[in-house]
């Protein structure tokens, strides 16, 4: 069986872009990939330069030719296990197919946690969103709603108030605003729904409304809300590696893998880099985050080819 330097877990921005440079390295690469990005329903990816607005699945296309083209190597797969063994690791599919390496770069992304509301999985990255920065271009002067499962909505409103004049908040599941909330509310002249959502309205494939519990509709182009996130990451269980939870101002935002600032996990000769690590990250700092963890990654392995050397010479 063929042993890799690095196998890197996850076809991302930060997979590939961490692939990529361990490749320029003269390092053996493998890419194992699902096909199944988070950003996979996105008409575009936006805040890339000269980028902007590319579908996600030619970035990845681009990304997966240029690895290729310095020696790297792409499998198509689930990876469901990942072990140690001997010196390095093996890692293994659903297929029951096998590879080994010296070590593992993990950038399997996440999975975003919808609230229980029908119609926002069929919606989602279409007409339901999450970040403005992200898509909020795209709904801009539309009629926005927002969803609110928890007090992070007041910062996401007050988002999608620069891009929009009509928008409207939904407190659904949040708690009540504050005294101080609710002025600022008002001085922005943003509409605020109290009351349960139902379901959202459709109409030719479109979002055309929310249905509050009672039966009024109201009327929306758009609607955001902000995803529970869980890092796609039980495959390393064996590794004994778990995941933590991630908090903002006391909001569970997800889970993530603990890792420094080079990409080091806890686990010796295991990294980790984009939103598995750090569910806020957009496609520009996931990718940067996936060349650091491959520069952490070469100079591991050239610290150990250094001691090698250095023990081969001396006997």
């Amino acid at each position: 069986m063929t042993k890799y330097d690095v196998i890197v877990i996850g076809g991302g921005a930060a997979g590939l872009s961490g692939a990529l440079a361990l490749g320029r390295f003269r390092r053996s690469v493998l890419v194992i990939d699902d096909g199944t990005p988070r950003n996979a329903p996105a008409d575009g990816v936006h805040n890339f330069l000269t980028r902007d607005g590319v579908p996600p699945g030619e970035l990845y296309a681009l990304g997966r030719q240029e690895v290729i083209g310095y020696g790297g190597a792409i499998a198509e797969g689930t990876v469901t296990s990942a072990r140690r063994d001997g010196d390095g690791f093996t890692v293994e599919l659903a297929d029951g197919t096998t590879y080994r390496a010296r070590r593992l770069l993990v950038t399997t992304g996440l999975t975003d946690v919808l609230p229980d509301v029908p119609g926002l999985a069929e919606q989602w990255g279409k007409d339901v969103i999450h970040c403005p920065y992200c898509h909020g271009w795209e709904v801009r002067d539309q009629a926005i709603g927002v969803l609110a499962t928890s007090s992070m909505a007041m910062h996401q409103v007050q988002l999608f108030r620069q891009l929009s004049d009509d928008v409207t908040l939904f407190l659904h599941t949040a708690p009540e605003p504050t005294e101080e909330q609710w002025e600022e509310l008002a001085a922005r002249g943003i509409a605020v729904v109290q009351g349960k959502v139902e379901q959202i309205e459709l109409a030719n494939g479109k979002l055309t409304g929310v249905r509050l519990e009672g039966g009024v509709v109201v009327p929306r182009q758009a609607l955001a809300i902000q995803s529970t996130v869980r890092a796609r990451a039980d495959f390393l269980a064996d590794l004994g590696l778990e995941t933590t939870l991630v908090e903002s101002n006391g909001v569970e935002i997800g889970t993530a893998v603990q890792v420094d600032a080079m990409g080091a996990t806890q686990v010796p000769g295991v990294f980790a880099a984009g939103n598995v690590t750090n569910p806020m990250a957009q496609v520009v700092p996931s990718a940067a985050a996936g060349l650091t963890a491959a520069g952490g990654i070469n100079f591991d392995l050239i610290n150990e080819e250094t001691r090698q050397a250095v023990a081969v010479r001396g006997s």
